[in-house]
């Protein structure tokens, strides 16, 4: 079953996405946009809450299920020191059960469900999944797409060429970047600057609606894997500010990302 599900990379996505419908169902079981009451702190001062728990808990007995050969790095896993080897092995998981802690717990639903397969270091797969709004993006080497809930109308989606007027640049509601993110888009002509949460800014760019967001500042792997590998598969990539591509599993086992940029597929890096 695993060597045949990894031959059949678009079958094993569809199956990604039922799983992460699945995890972010069980987040909403914890949402209220009244704000979320008993999170807790961990080590490195990050919030986690029960969802972030019940979420991770689903995807890791899924993807086991799914794949048991291949190893799994979920956040809250590693939190409490639970890291899979992963020599040897040339795909893993990386999973980010809620992205946007913070977002779900003020009472915003601008929180993702995160799952991404890498192989050899770059991510091949990957689902983000928006549960309050029922907006799922995935990627992979067929091309990216963007589904709705609601209605069930699923779309191709692809970025968009560099728009006349300026670039739309996406940022993090809560972790902005002040002077070096101004000094860093001087070397652009931008139109509009625009506000969201977790992985939901990336995806922004891999469906067409925004053109770069500059991260300056601490990340995990587990946070940008997923959208990378839709943003890849409809046409942009992440690169390091030295316009490398983000590669994953591959550093001192703390899984952290450089500072980095999320682009169209017609942007680069200003030198």
């Amino acid at each position: 079953m695993s060597d045949k599900l990894l031959a059949h990379p678009a079958a094993l996505l569809n199956r990604l996405r039922l799983i992460a419908l699945d995890a972010g169902a069980a987040t909403l079981r914890h949402f209220d946009e009244c704000g979320y009451e008993g999170a807790e702190t961990k080590g490195d001062g990050s919030p986690v809450t029960q969802a972030d728990r019940d979420a991770e808990r689903i995807i890791e007995t899924a993807l086991a299920e799914l794949l048991p050969d291949i190893p799994m790095i979920g956040e809250e896993a590693v939190d409490v020191g639970k890291k899979p080897d992963l020599s040897g092995h040339e795909f893993f998981w990386l999973v980010d059960p809620l992205d946007g802690t913070r977002e779900f717990i003020s009472g915003s639903g601008e929180y993702t469900v995160n799952i991404a397969l890498v192989r050899g270091g770059e991510p091949w797969l990957g689902v983000v999944f928006a549960p309050v709004s029922g907006e799922l993006y995935a990627g992979g080497p067929g091309g990216a797409v963007r589904w709705l809930e609601e209605t069930g109308h699923e779309k191709p989606i692809h970025t968009r060429k560099a728009p006349k007027e300026g670039l739309t640049v996406v940022a993090s509601r809560r972790h902005g970047s002040g002077e070096r993110l101004e000094r860093f888009l001087e070397n652009y002509k931008i139109n509009k600057l625009v506000k969201r949460g977790s992985s939901l800014k990336i995806c922004a760019i891999a469906a067409g609606r925004a053109d770069i967001y500059p991260r300056m500042g601490p990340t995990c792997e587990w946070d940008t894997a997923a959208g990378h590998a839709v943003l890849r598969a409809a046409g942009g990539e992440i690169v390091d500010f030295s316009g490398r591509p983000l590669r994953y599993g591959e550093a001192d086992g703390r899984f952290l990302n450089p500072e980095f940029c999320a682009l169209s597929g017609d942007i680069t890096i200003a030198a």
